[in-house]
């Protein structure tokens, strides 16, 4: 069970009552779904329902399945220490439905790729599993559209780009419906730091820019 994000969250073991949820950056009604809220990743308090997303076999083209829990809260725990790589959790009427992760890709290696250019802004999408979101038609479409809505409009952002692999069949045909146009096929390459580890991974790149997706 998802704890809704203005519902108090039970003590831990200490006694103490855990910290609230972050202030959410961005909300939106989606017609016949719901209210969205993204708010900011909080690596203590949203670990496990990370770690249950990318445990997933379907979540493998994430890179973080055979990770525990603690994995999982490390990783998100060094990413919320950055000033270029930003997590956020979305949730429809208060249920975790989605991660949101943008990053500067001039400072990720997806910048070694591709020509930046300014207001450029990388974005990586996980859904949640279908049992746990809106199984309705046009659900994906409209919580990739209201991402869209925060990262160019309310970061301020020129252009997106995306980085699923090449076998991604589901992602490319998501981004594809949303207008993102297809880039190059690129080999993004091995990190290998103390803090962070990705392996080398053939990425189909695609682009989305602000006035294709909000003309006018």
């Amino acid at each position: 069970m998802h704890l809704p994000a203005d519902e108090a969250a039970p003590a831990d073991s200490s006694g103490e009552a855990p910290a609230p949820a972050p202030a959410p950056v961005h909300e939106q009604h989606l017609p016949g779904l719901g209210t969205l809220r993204l708010r900011p990743l909080d690596a203590d308090r949203d670990a496990p329902v990370v770690h249950g997303w990318v445990s997933e076999e379907r979540a493998v083209f994430w890179g973080m399945t055979g990770l525990t829990v603690d994995e999982v809260r490390e990783i998100y725990a060094h990413l919320a220490g950055l000033d270029t790589h930003h997590a956020y959790l979305a949730e429809l009427d208060g249920a975790p439905v989605a991660l949101l992760q943008t990053y500067e890709p001039a400072e990720d290696r997806v910048g070694t790729c591709y020509p930046v250019e300014p207001g450029d802004i990388g974005a990586h999408v996980l859904l949640a599993p279908a049992s746990e979101g809106p199984a309705r038609p046009g659900w994906s479409g409209a919580l990739l559209g209201a991402f869209a809505r925060y990262v160019l409009l309310g970061l301020d952002r020129r252009r997106v780009v995306v980085d699923p692999d090449v076998r991604n069949d589901r992602a490319l045909a998501r981004f594809a419906r949303l207008g993102f146009e297809a880039g190059p096929v690129v080999t993004l390459p091995e990190v290998d730091l103390p803090d962070v580890y990705l392996p080398e991974k053939r990425a189909q790149l695609a682009f989305l820019r602000r006035e294709v997706a909000f003309p006018g």
